[in-house]
């Protein structure tokens, strides 16, 4: 492209009086594009943070990989330690460790009592494999199950849980297990087992299905509280790379063979990771169509400027121009429309969500949302992909105004008046 095209082109855009900013109409058409870049930005990261927020909370409790076993008792064969050396050994498996996980009825003695989820661990101690990252969230007391009485029947409970059940380290919990109830002939009824445990400790996630409902408790005590003997409920691993953990987890299943299954972090939480995917998809399809929109403003600019410059342009074809060249200069009044206006909603639109990132300055429900703010977190990656997008719809906008500048018959537009 010749310096000719280009001042042509850089004239096409500037007023009719000379000034050296954009016409108006250029300006509005930059303006529908700095728009629909900055909100696809923002809200694109806004669907990129909840994803990664989201994820970072489950998975604090909740490992890479889960080893478990098909059969109405859900409980790993008593000869689950082998299985577990094959787990720890496994290429891809960095930790592994057993747990137990069932549900129960806690109770502090007054009239109020609440369902809960029962985790079994292990002790905190040295040398303790650490697989999730649930220890380190302890805000009084610690995961070492250490109650007053010397033995490990102590519990930590989420930092909601524990506020609603009006317990503190150091007093007493009951919790009554479904597992084992049996039907007593005397009292006509069900007799559920009770099992008292000593708060040791309270942890926060910020993840409100942890923090709400979940008691850990050690996994000696769990396999008695479940009724399960000297089984588990599984294997929980982490993997080198969590990315990698659906690709391990399958090797993992075909290798161990029946009757074990091994679901990953995204089969877990399958419902909710696939509900954000598609809400990121829908949400971003609608701002593009912003950008769509822009595009039309591209177009009418540009058709505009080709009528009101008919007779320049036949003068410029009847001195030799080309009509490759009259499609050249309107491609660039449209492609510095779209690299002006994309590169505005960069410089508005990235600031502004790393704002709403830091400040959060919108909060959300917990119980809804699981998070207590919103989210931003803008990946370069999607940037990438809104900035191609972005100059390509501005491209193809100006396919149409140029094919039409470039059929003008030099004597024609000049008689145009």
């Amino acid at each position: 492209m010749s310096s000719l095209e280009l001042s042509i082109a850089w004239r096409y855009l500037r007023s009719r009086h000379g000034s050296r900013l954009f016409s108006f109409i250029s300006a509005i058409a930059i303006g529908g594009v700095l728009v629909g870049v900055s909100a696809l930005i923002i809200i694109n990261g806004v669907m990129t943070g909840m994803q990664s927020d989201l994820k970072a909370k489950i998975l604090v409790g909740s490992p890479d990989l889960r080893v478990l076993t098909f059969g109405p008792d859900l409980k790993l064969p008593d000869d689950w330690q082998a299985t577990l050396d094959s787990v720890r050994r496994f290429p891809g498996i960095v930790a592994a460790a057993p747990f137990v996980l069932s549900q129960g009825l806690a109770t502090t003695g007054h009239d109020y009592s609440e369902g809960v989820f029962v985790a079994g661990i292990e002790p905190e101690a040295r040398g303790v494999v650490q697989v999730t990252t649930i220890r380190s969230t302890a805000t009084r007391g610690d995961f070492r199950f250490a109650s007053s009485d010397g033995t490990q029947h102590g519990a930590v409970l989420g930092e909601r849980l524990a506020a609603r059940l009006n317990v503190e380290p150091g007093d007493k919990l009951t919790i009554i297990s479904p597992a084992g109830s049996k039907y007593n002939a005397a009292v006509g009824s069900i007799v559920p087992r009770m099992y008292q445990f000593e708060v040791t400790g309270e942890f926060k996630t910020d993840m409100y299905e942890y923090d709400n409902s979940y008691v850990y408790i050690s996994l000696k005590a769990a396999q008695e509280f479940a009724g399960l003997g000297t089984s588990v409920t599984g294997i929980e691993a982490r993997t080198t790379r969590r990315d990698e953990a659906g690709t391990i987890g399958e090797r993992l299943e075909r290798a161990l063979g029946s009757p074990y299954r091994v679901e990953d972090w995204q089969d877990q939480n399958s419902g909710l990771f696939q509900a954000l995917k598609l809400e990121k998809l829908a949400m971003s399809v609608i701002l593009l169509l912003i950008v769509i929109v822009a595009a039309f403003n591209i177009v009418s600019t540009l058709t505009m400027v080709v009528r009101d410059k008919t007779r320049e342009i036949g003068i410029l074809k009847a001195m030799g121009l080309s009509a490759p060249a009259i499609r050249r200069i309107f491609l660039v009044q449209g492609l510095v429309i779209g690299v002006v206006g994309t590169g505005l909603g960069l410089l508005l639109g990235v600031p502004v969500g790393i704002a709403l990132d830091r400040g959060k300055f919108i909060s959300l429900d917990p119980q809804v949302y699981f998070i207590d703010h919103l989210p931003v977190s803008i990946q370069p990656t999607d940037l990438l992909w809104i900035v191609t997008a972005s100059l390509a719809i501005a491209v193809l906008a100006t396919i149409y105004p140029a094919v039409q500048a470039a059929r003008l018959y030099p004597v024609e537009a000049i008689r145009q008046e």
